[in-house]
C-alpha cells in the first residue's frame, strides 16, 4: 500500500463505458515507470510529454482504474505482461557480498615405498684363516616415490588469486612444476569475470584451449537461479484473475497468478533439453484454458533478451615445452532472439591462423530444436603457402512422448 498525492479528472465516454468510473486518475508517463510499466512496449505512451497525464486504460489493453471514495483507496489494475517482472531467486546487487579475506589450501599427497630383492650368481670362497663364505647373490633395492597435488588461494575483498602446483619425488630426484597461476575478480555490472593469467577460452563456439592471458566473460552465476540454461518464455491471456500452472513430462513446474489481460513467465528453470510443455490457465469462475507449448533445445540456445559473451586475448599453452606459444584474440557472442531464436559468432585472431564463425538456432515447436553454423578459417603453412576452407556443424534435438531423446 503507497500514500501519494493524486490529481483525478472527469472520465471520457469511453472510459465510462469500459470501467464505469466517473473520475480517473491522472497518472504521468514518470509516475508509470515508477511503479513498474512497462511503458517502452507501449509507443503510444512515448508520444505524450514525461509529466502530462495519459490515457493508460485507453493504451494498455485490459489497464483499469477504480477509486473507492469511502477509503480515499485507488486500486490500478495492470496485465501481468504489462509489468516489468522480478524474476524468481533474484538478490539485490546492494546486499552482494565481496567475503571475507582468506587463505585457501587443498593438497593429495600420496608415496609408496618399495623394496626387493635383486639375485644374481652364488659364490664361495676361503678366506686366510681357513673359513669357507657362501654369496648366494641377493641383493636388497629400496624405491621411493611421492607425489603432492596442491591448490592455493587467497581471497582478498573482490580479488581471487589461486595457484596449482605438483611436487614429486622418484628416484632420489624432486621437482616441483607450476600448472597454472590466475588472478580474477567479479565485474558486478557486467555480470561477468575478469580472469588474468593461466586460463582457458570458451568452448561454445570454437574448441576451448588452455592460455594466458587475460579474458572477460559472462557468468551465469551471478544471474537467479530462475534465470541461469536455457528456458523458454511462455506467453498467454487470461480472461480474469487467474491460475496459471506448467507441466511437462506430468509434473508441475511452475505455478502463477496474474491479473486480467496478457501475462509473459520468463523466469522458468532450466529443465530437460526437450519436453512439451502443457500450460494450464484456470479463471475466477472455474473453468480452464489448456494449450501445448512444443519445447526443444540444443546447448547454444539462450533465453530471449540474454547476451553471453566471452573476450581473451594472450598466449596459447600447448601443455608442453617443445610448442611454439602464439599470440591469439577471440571474441564469442551469443544472444537470445524473440520468436525461440539464437543468434551466434566468433572471431579467432593470431600470427598465422585466422577464423570467423556465425550460426543461428531456431526451436521449430513439434519438429524440433535445430541449430546450423559454419565456421571459415585460413591459415599459413610453414613453406609461406595460405590454406583456408570451411566446417558446418548441425545440432538437432527432439523429445518423443515415449521418453526418447533425439
Amino acid at each position: 500500500m503507497e500514500t501519494r498525492t493524486l490529481e483525478f479528472e472527469e472520465a471520457t465516454e469511453a472510459q465510462r463505458k469500459a470501467m464505469g468510473e466517473s473520475l480517473v486518475p491522472c497518472l504521468s508517463r514518470t509516475q508509470l515507470v515508477e511503479m513498474g510499466v512497462r511503458v517502452e512496449s507501449f509507443p503510444a505512451l512515448n508520444l505524450v510529454p514525461a509529466e502530462a497525464c495519459v490515457p493508460f486504460d485507453e493504451i494498455i489493453p485490459q489497464a483499469s482504474s477504480h477509486f473507492d471514495f469511502s477509503e480515499q483507496k485507488l486500486v490500478l489494475s495492470f496485465p501481468q505482461a504489462a509489468m516489468h517482472q522480478v524474476a524468481r531467486g533474484t538478490v539485490p546487487e546492494s546486499l552482494w557480498d565481496e567475503g571475507i579475506p582468506a587463505l585457501l589450501l587443498d593438497y593429495s599427497f600420496s608415496g609408496s615405498n618399495s623394496e626387493y630383492d635383486s639375485t644374481g650368481s652364488s659364490s664361495s670362497y676361503v678366506d686366510d684363516n681357513g673359513t669357507v663364505h657362501h654369496d648366494d647373490g641377493k641383493d636388497t633395492l629400496k624405491s621411493d616415490s611421492y607425489y603432492l597435488n596442491l591448490r592455493s588461494g587467497l581471497n582478498l575483498g573482490a580479488w581471487r588469486l589461486r595457484n596449482y602446483s605438483t611436487w614429486s619425488h622418484s628416484g632420489g630426484k624432486a621437482q616441483w612444476d607450476n600448472i597454472g597461476t590466475s588472478l580474477s575478480r567479479a565485474i558486478i555490472p557486467f555480470k561477468a569475470q575478469l580472469t588474468m593469467g593461466d586460463t582457458a577460452t570458451a568452448g561454445d563456439i570454437f574448441d576451448s584451449v588452455q592460455m594466458r592471458g587475460a579474458m572477460l566473460a559472462s557468468d551465469e552465476e551471478m544471474l537467479p537461479d530462475s534465470q541461469r540454461g536455457f528456458a523458454p518464455i511462455v506467453r498467454g491471456i487470461a480472461k480474469s484473475n487467474a491460475e496459471v500452472s506448467i507441466e511437462q513430462n506430468g509434473y508441475v513446474i511452475y505455478r502463477t497468478y496474474v491479473q486480467p489481460g496478457a501475462f509473459e513467465i520468463n523466469d522458468l528453470y532450466p529443465t530437460a533439453n526437450s519436453g512439451d510443455l502443457t500450460v494450464i490457465i484456470k479463471e475466477a469462475d472455474g473453468s480452464e484454458q489448456r494449450f501445448i507449448q512444443p519445447f526443444s533445445s540444443v546447448p547454444i540456445f539462450q533465453r530471449e533478451g540474454h547476451l553471453k559473451y566471452s573476450f581473451a586475448a594472450g598466449e596459447y599453452q600447448a601443455g608442453n615445452y617443445d610448442s611454439a606459444s602464439p599470440r591469439f584474440g577471440q571474441l564469442d557472442l551469443i544472444y537470445g532472439l524473440p520468436w525461440g531464436m539464437t543468434a551466434y559468432g566468433g572471431v579467432l585472431i593470431s600470427n598465422n591462423y585466422n577464423a570467423f564463425a556465425l550460426g543461428i538456432g531456431k526451436n521449430f515447436g513439434y519438429i524440433g530444436a535445430i541449430s546450423i553454423d559454419v565456421t571459415q578459417a585460413k591459415s599459413e603453412l610453414n613453406n609461406d603457402r595460405d590454406s583456408q576452407g570451411q566446417s558446418y556443424r548441425f545440432l538437432y534435438s527432439k523429445s518423443f512422448e515415449s521418453g526418447t531423446d533425439f
